[in-house]
């Protein structure tokens, strides 16, 4: 019985002695203050304390996942940005009475760039579904508009 005892009091002292490390550690404190960054959708904040943490200690897998899962999300936000500029910018061209063949050629040039830029981006399972569906949305929007804009 008193070992049994002993045993609980053993395993309960390493997972404590875990536990003070894991959030006491300067890279795993970084690591989890860089998750709650990442979480709330500050991707560039996220990235900055996950590489911080990763310098820190290079075996630390929370940073260089977090890092890595900034780093997509960052090109997801960018690729949404330009889609934007770009949508506002041909809405702008598209205000005017008549479209100039200069204009076609531009709007076809911003489409192909944002359905080309749309290939290079990866997805994973950690991704967030909302940047992943809103930049679907765009890709869609100019392909449509790439197949309007080409005879």
């Amino acid at each position: 019985m008193r070992t049994r005892y002993l045993f609980s009091l053993i395993a309960f002292a390493i997972i404590a002695t875990m536990g003070a490390y894991f959030l006491l550690n300067p890279s795993y404190e970084k690591s989890i203050e860089s998750k709650y960054y990442y979480e709330i959708g500050e991707y560039d904040r996220a990235y900055t304390l996950a590489n911080e943490a990763f310098s820190i200690d290079v075996y630390n897998r929370m940073a260089s996942t977090i890092m890595a899962q900034s780093k997509t999300s960052l090109k997801y936000v960018k690729y949404i940005a330009q889609a934007k500029t770009f949508l506002s910018e041909i809405n702008a061209m598209a205000a005017q009475k008549s479209l100039s063949a200069a204009d076609r050629a531009k709007i076809k040039m911003m489409s192909e760039i944002m359905v080309d830029s749309f290939v290079k981006l990866a997805p994973s399972i950690i991704t967030n579904k909302e940047l992943v569906t809103r930049a679907v949305k765009y890709h869609n929007d100019f392909e449509n508009l790439l197949e309007k804009v080409t005879y």
